[in-house]
């Protein structure tokens, strides 16, 4: 894992925002995997803030959303379809039918989970994941106990989850029980994770998932076994690291590198 540690949320939103326009410069037809809450939303309005001043294109762009609530339809206000229409694609100029959210109203779910993976793979498979995290450790709805190989499928909530969700709903008992979810395994299948984290909150789930063991209980630890994850958090979120200093140290040695500074590195000193 390339853990990046930053001072404030602020930063974290445009390192983030970086990495996807790094992407789509190389690739203008990249596949993105996207996540809703509250974590992310720095993130976007700086990727709309670049499509607004900078021309940051779109058009070609597909994308993918972790979840959503079984029950709510795509104009219902705590739907994640509407949450991402109102807090970015309605704001840039990616096409409507290029863009993909789990249908919370289909009661087939296996058929409709199936169907998910399978436009997964018709796109070329996810270039990027963006993910946030729970403070149980949990990425997109992969509860504490999920399978670590699990598929898009139907899945309960826990009463952790519930409570961190109700500020969206007003109460407790307005936020659905299920939701359809992509599973750790499709996850693990996107190129590249882009593991996003703000706040004292989310510290332990952090410390967990980088330098904890890989366990069914933290779904987010599975990131470990990725071949290459980014880990963007700010100071508060990093606050219970171990390796901090280390971590520091790679992205000062990843920064020289990318700026071709080798002899900074003690490349070519004794040639």
């Amino acid at each position: 894992m390339r853990v990046i540690i930053l001072p404030d949320a602020e930063a974290v939103a445009r390192r983030a925002a970086r990495f996807v326009v790094d992407l789509m410069a190389k690739k203008p037809a990249c596949v993105l995997g996207l996540a809703t809450g509250s974590t992310p939303l720095g993130a976007y309005r700086e990727l709309i803030r670049q499509h607004r001043e900078s021309g940051l294109d779109f058009s070609h762009v597909t994308t993918f959303n972790l979840d959503e609530y079984v029950g709510l339809g795509p104009s219902h206000p705590q739907s994640y379809r509407q949450f991402m229409q109102t807090n970015f694609f309605d704001q840039i100029n990616v096409d409507v039918n290029r863009t993909h959210v789990p249908d919370g109203r289909a009661l087939n779910f296996e058929h409709s989970c199936r169907l998910y993976e399978q436009r997964i793979a018709e796109a070329g498979g996810i270039d990027l994941q963006i993910l946030g995290i729970g403070t149980d450790g949990h990425i997109a709805f992969n509860e504490p106990g999920s399978s670590l190989g699990s598929r898009t499928r139907l899945k309960t909530l826990t009463s952790e989850t519930i409570r961190d969700n109700a500020r969206f709903f007003g109460s407790e008992e307005d936020v659905p029980r299920l939701a359809i979810t992509m599973g750790v395994g499709t996850i693990l299948e996107s190129r590249c994770c882009l593991l996003m984290a703000i706040g004292e909150s989310k510290a332990t789930a952090i410390r967990d998932t980088v330098e904890g063991p890989i366990t069914a209980q933290v779904t987010a630890s599975a990131l470990q076994l990725h071949r290459e994850v980014i880990v963007v958090v700010d100071e508060a979120a990093a606050n219970l690291l171990a390796r901090k200093d280390y971590y520091a140290e790679v992205e000062q040695a990843q920064t020289l590198l990318e700026a071709g500074d080798f002899r900074a590195l003690g490349i070519g000193k004794h040639a």
